[in-house]
């Protein structure tokens, strides 16, 4: 079995980790910014902690992190105390962060100067994914690197795939989050203009999920956007930081993304609203409040 660092225990990390060291039985150390909630892992898992990321990468063959946004994962990678300190030769970084293929390019040459590989390799498929370890992983980097890690990141993952050379994993993440906020949006005005028109909405969405209109957002997002339940799965304050990554990228690269800008601001209103951690499906909350 191989020795595993994992970085980063929130809501996302604290079960992948925990799918590591169940379903893979590999040797875990983790840490987390809450050394409580680090504990709290350990005592379930069986694991070890690390009161600091260098000290969690010490002699690993692979290091995860699943933290916030850039600035976070520079923290615990090059900041003080951060892993890439203590990376050994040929370890291999594995970062479940969505965050920008710029810092994933940027980390990925930090990792060459140490002798060591860096996967940017964000998830889809929220809490639920990532409890029942069934998330969609992209990955970009090395493909020897990606060979080695793979079985270890199919702990958690129902598909792993190589998108190609670092940046890739981040820039299909940026696709995937794009597709949902357009998606969400449709599925928001759809289900207002139902309830407007006084249709049966559990009888019209089982017709219409049977056509064209069908996707995994309506089968699966419909009920708790009818019934205004918003209290699980992705927030809106990730979401709003994932899509203006994606706006960022595509004004670096000419790309023209008006419903996405939109989605975006639609989600500041949500913010304002107090929908901070309310389920990014809460679009539909400010067509009812107006």
């Amino acid at each position: 079995m191989s020795k595993v660092a994992w970085i980063g225990l929130g809501v996302m990390g604290y079960p992948m980790a925990g799918h590591i060291r169940q379903k893979g039985g590999h040797d875990l150390v983790v840490y987390n910014r809450t050394a409580e909630k680090a504990s709290k892992w350990a005592d379930q898992y069986g694991g070890e902690t690390a009161a600091t990321p260098a000290e969690a990468a010490r002699d690993a063959d692979f290091v995860f992190a699943c933290v916030g946004n850039d600035d976070d994962l520079r923290e615990v990678t090059t900041g003080g105390d951060g892993a890439f300190s203590a990376l050994k030769d040929g370890a291999i970084f594995v970062d479940n962060t969505t965050a920008s293929a710029d810092v994933a390019r940027e980390l990925c040459g930090a990792a060459k100067e140490k002798g060591a590989y860096f996967l940017d390799a964000p998830v889809s498929g929220g809490q639920a994914g990532a409890e029942n370890g069934a998330l969609t992983v992209m990955v970009g980097g090395d493909e020897g690197a990606f060979a080695k890690a793979e079985p270890v990141i199919q702990c958690f993952a129902r598909a792993v795939n190589l998108l190609g050379p670092s940046g890739s994993g981040q820039l299909t993440k940026m696709f995937n989050q794009i597709c949902i906020g357009g998606l969400l949006q449709g599925l928001a005005e759809g289900l207002h203009f139902a309830k407007q028109a006084g249709l049966d909405i559990p009888k019209a969405v089982a017709t219409i999920s049977k056509g064209a209109a069908q996707s995994w957002q309506l089968e699966n997002r419909w009920e708790t956007m009818t019934n205004g339940e918003f209290d699980h799965g992705f927030a809106v304050d990730w979401m709003r930081k994932d899509l203006a990554i994606c706006l960022g990228e595509a004004r670096r690269n000419g790309a023209n993304l008006p419903v996405t800008a939109l989605v975006e601001q639609f989600y500041s209103e949500i913010q304002r609203m107090g929908g901070n951690r309310w389920e990014c499906s809460s679009l539909i909350k400010r067509l009812e409040h107006k």
